[in-house]
């Protein structure tokens, strides 16, 4: 049986224009339509399958990697704590 997964993540771009680089980590995240993301001022969700979550999360903060100072938070859980989401 597939394990699900809870992520919440913060992510801080250290330079003065960090807008434009966390909507595009945020566009990226959105468009893997598997999994389900919620976005609020304080950190992002991202929910689904586990090692599908954790594959989207290594490809993209690897690309946000390629900017220097680039930091990310994450808490990770072993289930699924969307609301809307079984």
């Amino acid at each position: 049986m597939p394990m699900k997964a809870s992520v919440e993540i913060s992510y801080y771009p250290l330079k003065e224009e960090y807008i434009p680089v966390i909507s595009d980590f945020l566009d990226r995240l959105k468009s893997y339509e598997e999994l389900v993301i919620k976005v609020n001022t304080m950190s992002t969700q991202v929910f689904g399958d586990y090692f599908r979550v954790m594959e989207v999360l290594t490809k993209e903060m690897h690309t946000s990697f390629r900017q220097p100072g680039s930091v990310f938070v994450l808490k990770v859980i072993n289930a699924c704590l969307a609301p809307e989401v079984k």
